[in-house]
């Protein structure tokens, strides 16, 4: 008997801490949806991938890259890594902020500071 009590504490025990561990998790991806998040280019990142991130980023439904193009809120300056980062943060908010949505090849930088300045808001949904 002692011997069915021990494994049925064990098993007891292996139950509570995988809920536990479920509850964690998500506990962990609602507060990852609460709080405040912006998808930007790494400054690292060579000027053919950022084209890439643009192109891609920019052609998928509901991404409206207009703000990076001439007399767009967010075209100035012109450069490659401010429009990347525009355009990664506009897919990342319409596919839901999920850090994977941000990967972009490694070469996505999840922020909590609001990357945005001048007239350029940058997207949070």
């Amino acid at each position: 008997m002692a011997k069915f009590s021990l494994s049925f504490s064990f098993l007891c025990f292996i139950v509570l801490f995988s809920s536990l561990g479920i509850i964690g998790r998500n506990m962990a991806k609602k507060l990852a949806l609460e709080q405040k998040t912006w998808c930007v280019a790494k400054p690292s990142t060579e000027e053919v991938e950022l084209g890439n991130n643009i192109e891609f980023a920019c052609n998928q439904i509901g991404v409206d890259c207009s703000i990076i193009q001439e007399g767009g809120q967010c075209y100035n300056p012109v450069s490659p890594i401010n429009h990347a980062s525009v355009a990664m943060n506009l897919y990342f908010q319409r596919a839901g902020r999920f850090a994977f949505n941000c990967d972009f090849s490694n070469s996505g930088l999840m922020v909590l500071t609001d990357p945005s300045y001048g007239a350029c808001l940058y997207s949070f949904i």
